[in-house]
């Protein structure tokens, strides 16, 4: 079983920026759907951005849109998300993950994919 690698995470002060990457090996992921999610304590996993296969599409959880960007380079297996105007809520841990199927519509639900990397730590300090 191959499974993503997340990192680009840290601590940054509220309005600063960080960039993740997710490290997707080759063919079982360059033709699916990928999203971001993310999870604090005590929280649900909670969707912040899909793409998708090909990056022509992407969709936002309204808490990020205009501050978050996904975007995917399908020839180097790797999986973006490029965060600015971080704020305080925004601290969680950050994953990526594919969908199980492939399929051309968006989906939110957590439980629709597979493939979870370990995650990496965001912290935005006030």
């Amino acid at each position: 079983q191959v499974q993503p690698v997340e990192s680009g995470g840290g601590l940054v002060q509220a309005g600063g920026s960080l960039r993740l990457s997710c490290a997707a090996p080759g063919r079982t992921f360059t033709r699916y759907a990928m999203a971001w999610f993310r999870q604090s304590p005590g929280k649900e996993r909670e969707f912040v951005a899909w793409i998708s296969w090909n990056g022509g599409s992407t969709s936002y959880a309204d808490s990020v849109k205009g501050r978050f960007t996904i975007s995917r380079d399908n020839a180097k297996s790797t999986l973006f998300l490029q965060m600015n105007s971080l704020k305080p809520e925004d601290t969680a841990v950050y994953y990526c993950a594919r969908d199980r199927v492939v399929r051309y519509s968006v989906v939110v639900d957590w439980r629709e994919y597979e493939y979870w990397g370990q995650g990496t730590q965001v912290t935005v300090s006030s």
